[in-house]
């Protein structure tokens, strides 16, 4: 268990997809050009970084899935299923769910089937949000396949984590905000925490599902091998983009610890468990990933 760590160096296309652009501060602003943010191992302009990220998936969203699956030998679906399973969305009825950064809808249909399966609900409803259109695209690929497709229960949505437009993203408004292997990719992790806090209700549960820090030396070093080695050349073989997948590896790196991360979501307003595993965290694979969540009160 950890108590501390070290710092580590409206247009709509198809319905129901609603695409509403809101990105946040227009690049080259006086208040964003002089501060800096990493961007992997590199140091950027933070008013860089979020058209950096959107190349990244513009360049990986087709074959998104495909990669998770490689990368992970398919155990990112293992930890997508336990994230919602301990979430247990529709066991009280009827909720309200936003996922960010969820364009591909993963994490939105696990959402709607655990409900449905496990609690015959069929009114919970998911909005998914995501920056990138293609991402979007491959979402609602994914949920024309779907009894959900062109029914109430799900839509897309394009905007910024960051700064989620309130005349569409209303404050006290879902019972439920996921957000999965997204927030590392922001550019102000606190920015998007504050917006969580705001669009939930009182009560209301923040759930993230990250790549986090492996606590057992001789499992980290493997991992590190395995990452820094393998990951970029399945990029190379699968998606033809090496450069890509080198800064989604290097960017799980640059991410705040587990107890970091829960002091930020602390810092927000929600209330979270102690600061150790099973608490206020769930490692998953000995911190490989890690479930952190979080009420609003």
């Amino acid at each position: 268990m950890l108590s501390h760590c070290a710092k580590r160096t409206n247009r709509r296309l198809v319905a129901p997809i609603l695409i509403r652009k809101n990105h946040g501060q227009a690049p080259g602003s006086p208040q964003s050009s002089s501060r800096t943010t990493s961007f992997g191992f590199r140091t950027v302009p933070e008013d860089t970084k979020e058209s950096l990220v959107k190349d990244v998936f513009d360049s990986v969203a087709s074959k998104y899935d495909l990669m998770n699956d490689a990368s992970s030998l398919g155990v990112h679906r293992l930890w997508k299923d336990t994230f919602v399973s301990t979430l247990r969305p529709g066991r009280k009825g009827p909720i309200r769910c936003i996922d960010v950064a969820g364009g591909t809808g993963d994490i939105a249909l696990r959402i709607l089937d655990h409900a449905r399966e496990e609690y015959a609900d069929r009114e919970t409803t998911v909005e998914v949000v995501d920056i990138n259109a293609q991402m979007l695209g491959e979402g609602f690929k994914r949920f024309k396949k779907t009894m959900y497709h062109n029914t109430p229960q799900v839509s897309f949505h394009e905007a910024n984590a960051q700064e989620l437009p309130p005349s569409q993203f209303r404050d006290n408004s879902y019972d439920l905000y996921t957000i999965a292997f997204g927030i590392r990719n922001c550019t102000s992790i606190p920015a998007v925490l504050k917006e969580a806090y705001r669009v939930l209700k009182p009560g209301g549960t923040f759930a993230c599902l990250e790549f986090s820090k492996v606590n057992n030396p001789l499992l980290s070093t493997l991992y590190d091998q395995y990452s820094f080695s393998v990951i970029p050349l399945l990029g190379t073989i699968l998606a033809g983009d090496r450069d890509s997948y080198q800064y989604l590896v290097e960017s799980i790196r640059k991410f705040p610890c587990q107890s970091e991360f829960a002091g930020m979501i602390r810092d927000a307003g929600f209330a979270t468990g102690g600061d150790h595993d099973g608490g206020a965290w769930t490692d998953q694979w000995g911190g490989v990933a890690c479930i952190h969540t979080g009420v609003k009160v």
